[in-house]
């Protein structure tokens, strides 16, 4: 589903990717790891069609990007740091609003659907500044659902969550991923990521450093594996 070959991305003189290749069946979920600025953000968005590589081949369902951008953007979701989203509208109007830029036909019926997978249908008329950070999180991945995309990009999606809305935020990704939807996440939680995952890659110095089926993994031979890599 998604086809990495040889990416590199640089801002100026700061080599950020270097020569990537990494690739994601259908209906798998790839946790991705790295230390900060290790370019985990940057491959999220150019996957994403928010940025551009410098060199190298990207295709999202055997569509090449940057040629077919506009197509790829109907295949994604993308859940970030921030879940873009307006605070004066209600929940409901929100998904409205993304509907209409989908040109979703039956967007009601839809939004009564993604508001009660991630437990939301109860507040779907009060405004979206009166949610809390994990409401607003979950609302967000509503958003990125609403329109069905065959894949989901989520970067960091439990940075600033308590640990309530961590585990109930665990529990829609489980459900994302039980449909067959193609997930690539980036998170600094190890134990998490080793959790939720089919794989794990490492990205380390603009490189793929480690991948790893998660079910060959214990938490701490991962541990071990992800700091011997990022301190070598």
């Amino acid at each position: 589903m998604i086809q990495i070959r040889s990416l590199s991305k640089s801002f100026g003189m700061k080599p950020v990717l270097n020569n990537i290749d990494l690739s994601i069946e259908p209906g798998e979920f790839v946790a991705l790891l790295g230390a900060n600025g290790s370019g985990k953000t940057t491959l999220l968005r150019i996957v994403a069609t928010l940025s551009r590589p410098n060199s190298g081949e990207v295709q999202v369902g055997r569509l090449s990007l940057p040629t077919h951008a506009y197509a790829v953007r109907q295949l994604v979701g993308v859940v970030s740091h921030q879940p873009l989203l307006y605070g004066e509208l209600t929940a409901e109007e929100n998904l409205r609003f993304y509907a209409r830029m989908y040109g979703l036909g039956a967007a009601e019926a839809r939004i009564t659907t993604v508001l009660a997978q991630v437990n939301l249908e109860q507040r779907q008329h009060d405004l979206v500044r009166t949610f809390s950070r994990g409401m607003q999180q979950l609302l967000a991945i509503a958003r990125a659902t609403l329109h069905q995309p065959k894949v989901l990009l989520f970067d960091e999606p439990h940075t600033g969550l308590d640990q309530d809305a961590a585990k109930m935020l665990d529990d829609v990704l489980r459900s994302v991923a039980a449909v067959g939807r193609t997930v690539l996440m980036t998170t600094h939680d190890l134990a998490r990521g080793l959790e939720l995952s089919d794989r794990v890659a490492i990205l380390s110095r603009g490189k793929i450093a480690f991948e790893a089926h998660s079910s060959t993994l214990t938490p701490t031979t991962f541990t071990d594996k992800y700091y011997e890599i990022i301190h070598a």
